[in-house]
């Protein structure tokens, strides 16, 4: 299975996500706050550093939050490949 990796900018620490899969818990894990995780509320807003070419496109959600590739709801985000840099 392909590996992907989220990484914390402010730490620079990282985990591991399988290829196609939803950041949510690793995002959790560094410390992103989750309100409802439907991608309603707007809590788990992250700042993308690096690497929004490897996140997938912006869900209907998110677009009606008004985020963009380099401003993402962690709950709504899944990791193709590669690194992403996070802040939030």
């Amino acid at each position: 299975m392909l590996m992907a990796k989220l990484i914390y900018n402010k730490t620079k620490q990282g985990k591991e996500i399988p290829s196609g899969e939803k950041i949510k818990n690793a995002a959790e894990e560094m410390g992103v706050l989750f309100g409802c995780e439907d991608g309603i509320c707007g809590t788990c807003m992250i700042d993308i550093v690096s690497g929004e070419g490897n996140l997938s496109e912006l869900t209907q959600p998110e677009k009606d939050l008004e985020r963009d590739k380099k401003h993402r709801l962690a709950c709504q985000c899944k990791i193709k490949k590669g690194d992403v840099v996070i802040d939030f």
